[in-house]
C-alpha cells in the first residue's frame, strides 16, 4: 500500500476540520485535511429536511466571512450551512481530501508521529488533529424492543413527517432537535407525544437582541464546566419559523401531550417520570435567569434597550402538566413510531490509544492531548460552553494551530 508523509494530519472535514485548515494554512503550517464522506455531511444528510441553524446568520459563522444571501438575524438552512463551509474551504484553498476515510489511527512505533490507516493506503504525520465532532454515534436506548412493531428511528435518521407511518409519534428528548421535530409533525396534523426532560430554555430575543448575544456580553459562553449535574441538559432553542423561544406549555395548549422522562416500558405501556412539571418550571427558572442578567447588564451600562414586560408572562400550566401521564399504552395511544432525541455518545475505537477516560472522552487540555502531537477539537465543552458551535470551535482550533507552531 502507498505511504503518504504529511507535517499535520487534520482527520474530519466538518466546521472544526475547516476551521483548522484556516489557522494551520494562515501559519504556514503544511497539512492535509481527509474526510470520509463530502464537506460538512452532517448538515446535509444527518439531519431533517426543515433544520435552519439555532443561532441567527450574524452569529453562526466565521469571523471573516458572512452569509451574503441571507440577513443577519435570519436563519440559515441546513443545505446553505454546508454550502458556506464548502465556499469557505474554498475560499482559503483548503487541502482537503474527500472520500479518505481514517480507520485506524496509531502512534509511530518509535514514538514519534503517527500512522493513520485508510483504505487507499497509510498517511504518516508528526502531528495529528481529530477534528471529526460531537455527533458520532446515535444514541437509542435499549427500551422498546423491535418485537413490539413499533417504527423506532434516532433523530439523525428524521427527515420529515411523510417518511413515517400513519399514527401518533412518540419524541423522545426535548432539547432542539427534539421540540424542533415534534413540533413539526405536530404542524403537519401528527397526534404528538413528547417527554421532557431537564433543560435551559433561554430567550430566543429579549430587548431587540438574540439569546447569542446575551450569553456572549453576560461571559456565559465562556463558562469553563457546566454546572454539578448538568453536563447532560439539553437546550430547548429554535430558529424554525423565524425563530421563536420555545414554549412548552403553548405546544400542549395547541394539542401535543407532554410527558416526563422516559422510564421502561413492559408489554405495551411506556412509562415516565413524575417530574414532567419540575423540568419545566427548572427551564422557566433558567429563562428568567437570562431575563434578570440582562435587565442588571442594561441598568449597569446605561443602554437605552426597549423594555420587553410580556416577557414574563407564561402560559397557564396545561392538563397534562397538573395531571401528568406516567403511563402510556402506545398501540391504544395509537402510537406507531418513536423518535430518539437523545443525544450521541462519542466513538473513538479507531484511535488506538489509550487515552480516553471511562466515558471514551480523550484526556486532553483544551484539546492538546497527553499524547504529544495529538489533539482534539469540535468538542463540547472542550475548553468552555462555546466549543461545539460554529465561532466557538474557531477560537478552540486558533488556540490548538499555536500549540502546534510553538
Amino acid at each position: 500500500m502507498a505511504v503518504e508523509c504529511v507535517n499535520t494530519l487534520v482527520i474530519g472535514a466538518g466546521q472544526a476540520g475547516v476551521a483548522m485548515s484556516e489557522h494551520l494554512g494562515s501559519r504556514g503550517v503544511p497539512h492535509l485535511v481527509v474526510e470520509k464522506a463530502r464537506i460538512a455531511e452532517h448538515w446535509r444528510t444527518a439531519r431533517w429536511d426543515s433544520l435552519v441553524a439555532n443561532g441567527p446568520a450574524w452569529h453562526d459563522r466565521f469571523p471573516n466571512m458572512e452569509f451574503g444571501d441571507l440577513g443577519p438575524d435570519e436563519f440559515a438552512p441546513k443545505e446553505r450551512v454546508a454550502d458556506y463551509f464548502v465556499a469557505y474551504a474554498e475560499k482559503i484553498k483548503a487541502p482537503i481530501r474527500c472520500g479518505v476515510e481514517v480507520t485506524a489511527l496509531r502512534k509511530q512505533p518509535d514514538g514519534h508521529g503517527f500512522v493513520a490507516e485508510t483504505p487507499s493506503g497509510t498517511i504518516e504525520a508528526k502531528s495529528v488533529v481529530v477534528a471529526t465532532g460531537p455527533f458520532q454515534k446515535p444514541i437509542i436506548p435499549a427500551v422498546v424492543p423491535a418485537a413490539a412493531g413499533i417504527m423506532q428511528i434516532h433523530s439523525n435518521a428524521y427527515r420529515n413527517p411523510s417518511q413515517l407511518p400513519a399514527g401518533a409519534v412518540l419524541v423522545v428528548g426535548a432539547g432542539s432537535s427534539g421540540v424542533q421535530i415534534a413540533e413539526e409533525l405536530q404542524r403537519a396534523g401528527r397526534k404528538v407525544y413528547l417527554a421532557v426532560g431537564p433543560h435551559n430554555k433561554p430567550p430566543r430575543r429579549y430587548r431587540g437582541k438574540d439569546f447569542v448575544w446575551w450569553l456572549g456580553v453576560l461571559g456565559m459562553w465562556d463558562a469553563k464546566t457546566p454546572h454539578p449535574g448538568m453536563e447532560h441538559t439539553t437546550i430547548a432553542v429554535s430558529g424554525a419559523y423565524g425563530g421563536k423561544t420555545v414554549d412548552f406549555r403553548q405546544l400542549a395548549w395547541d394539542g401535543m401531550t407532554l410527558l416526563g422522562r422516559g422510564k421502561n416500558y413492559k408489554d405495551g405501556v411506556f412509562h415516565f417520570g413524575d417530574d414532567l412539571a419540575e423540568n419545566i418550571r427548572m427551564g422557566d427558572a433558567d429563562y428568567l435567569s437570562v431575563l434578570d442578567a440582562a435587565d442588571a447588564y442594561v441598568a449597569k451600562n446605561n443602554l437605552n434597550f426597549p423594555q420587553e414586560p410580556d416577557a414574563r408572562k407564561q402560559t397557564p400550566d396545561p392538563d397534562c402538566m397538573k395531571h401528568p401521564l406516567l403511563q402510556l399504552n402506545l398501540k391504544e395511544a395509537g402510537v406507531t413510531s418513536i423518535i430518539w432525541a437523545t443525544g450521541f455518545a462519542l466513538d473513538f475505537n479507531w484511535v488506538k490509544m489509550d487515552i480516553f477516560d471511562e466515558r471514551g472522552r480523550p484526556k486532553h487540555e483544551r484539546g492538546v492531548s497527553v499524547v504529544p502531537g495529538l489533539y482534539f477539537v469540535g468538542l463540547p465543552w472542550l475548553s468552555r460552553r462555546a466549543s461545539s458551535f460554529i465561532w466557538g470551535v474557531w477560537h478552540d482550533t486558533k488556540y490548538v494551530a499555536d500549540h502546534i507552531v510553538g
